[in-house]
């Protein structure tokens, strides 16, 4: 679904994914784990086009109305006036274009999602009144009338409620059944050994990727933490190869 070759994203010239080769497979579920800072927001940003490559090459199998993305809640302006069912409607966009009508067949898939993260009644209510687990199930009712091939979470699970994780869990294994392809970023490295058979232990760079019991050993973990404490923000500027920038192919 997913191949990055020797992938670099750089803030002001210093690297947030440095040399990054890796594939994700078709149909998997893999946690993208790692310290503060180390890419992981960053890694969902370049699979979406978010964010230029500074260099490498970073292929994806559908085009970008079939991934489906759940942003971190901070990224999302909560004063902004609209409701429940109109922020779920979002998800009809791929389908129905900036222009077109949502039809009667779509109220109903948006109606049936809400029931499905147990928020039937909520519709009309303001974003802003929602708690954060309510304001999570309504994105979760969102990706599911969107029906991505795709999925990219970023901290699906942060400060939320039991009855959200407990949604978002029985989604996520829903999805594994459907053959979907899902990408969460994830702090809590427990919850990623029972849920997650695939796993990235990043620190901008690569610690380990594959079967979740190998990547998260203690060794890695401690190898992640002591690569996050000694990067230097201060180092010199990372020049990636240029002619892989202008020759990145997306899609």
């Amino acid at each position: 679904m997913v191949r990055l070759d020797n992938v670099t994203v750089s803030y002001r010239q210093h690297p947030a994914l440095h040399h990054v080769s890796g594939h994700i497979a078709t149909g998997s579920l893999t946690a993208v784990v790692g310290p503060n800072g180390s890419g992981k927001s960053t890694l969902l940003k370049s699979m979406l086009g978010l964010v230029p490559l500074a260099g490498g090459r970073l292929q994806v199998a559908v085009p970008q109305q079939r991934i489906a993305y759940l942003p971190q809640q901070c990224d999302i302006d909560r004063s902004f006036p609209m409701s429940v069912q109109d922020c779920v409607l979002l998800g009809c966009w791929p389908a129905s274009g900036a222009w077109g009508r949502v039809d009667l067949a779509q109220r109903a898939s948006v109606a049936q999602a809400l029931g499905r993260v147990q928020l039937q009644g909520f519709e009309q209510r303001p974003l802003g009144a929602l708690s954060a687990g309510q304001l999570q199930r309504v994105l979760l009712a969102r990706l599911l009338v969107q029906e991505g091939e795709l999925i990219l979470l970023d901290e699906p699970f942060n400060a939320v409620d039991a009855r959200t994780t407990e949604a978002l869990l029985t989604l996520l294994a829903q999805w594994r059944q459907q053959k979907r392809t899902v990408v969460a970023v994830v702090h809590d490295n427990a919850l990623v050994r029972a849920h997650f058979p695939n796993t990235l232990l990043l620190a901008r760079q690569v610690v380990a990727w594959g079967d979740t019991a190998q990547a998260l050993t203690p060794a890695n973990l401690l190898r992640a933490g002591a690569m996050a404490e000694a990067w230097d923000e201060h180092a010199d500027l990372c020049h990636a190869d240029a002619d892989a920038a202008l020759s990145e192919t997306r899609r």
